[in-house]
């Protein structure tokens, strides 16, 4: 990755998934970004670049947008794992890990970026707490999506 992962600009998000659902299942569908605006409605759109790279544009509660290229690192079903590079407005990395428990599934979700968005670097100093609340809302309702899309 190009940008340095510190400072005001850098966060680091960690969330958990319970879906009710098969592994497989999960799995199949987060890998597939091509997916993501069917059931994120947060996600505006996916374009594909290559067979491990897709450009995404998203826009949670704040009136912005962010676009960003995802380019698969790591894909292992059988561990349920796998890692994407973000470059773009974003810069860093997304790992999850689908792990299968007695009655679905938990989805661990790991983000680590620096934003490259100049009017967000600006705003950092001061919106730092609210761009965390709006990345809250987008994961939130991305989970209830996928809850429904797979159901």
């Amino acid at each position: 990755m190009r940008a340095s992962l510190h400072g005001a600009n850098r966060y680091q998000f960690s969330s958990v998934w319970t879906l009710p659902v098969k592994a497989g299942d999960v799995f199949d569908v987060v890998t597939d970004p091509g997916t993501y605006p069917l059931w994120w409605p947060d996600i505006h759109g996916v374009g594909r670049i290559d067979d491990d790279t897709a450009e995404v544009v998203c826009r949670s509660v704040l009136p912005y947008e962010l676009t960003f290229r995802l380019h698969r690192a790591e894909q292992d079903l059988a561990q349920g794992r796998m890692l994407v590079g973000m470059t773009g407005d974003l810069e860093g990395f997304c790992r999850s890990t689908v792990v299968a428990r007695p009655r679905g599934v938990t989805l661990q979700i790991t983000q680590e970026v620096v934003v490259n968005k100049r009017l967000l670097r600006m705003l950092a100093p001061v919106a730092r707490p609210v761009f965390r609340a709006n990345h809250w809302a987008m994961m939130r309702r991305g989970q209830q999506g996928l809850r429904r899309f797979l159901s």
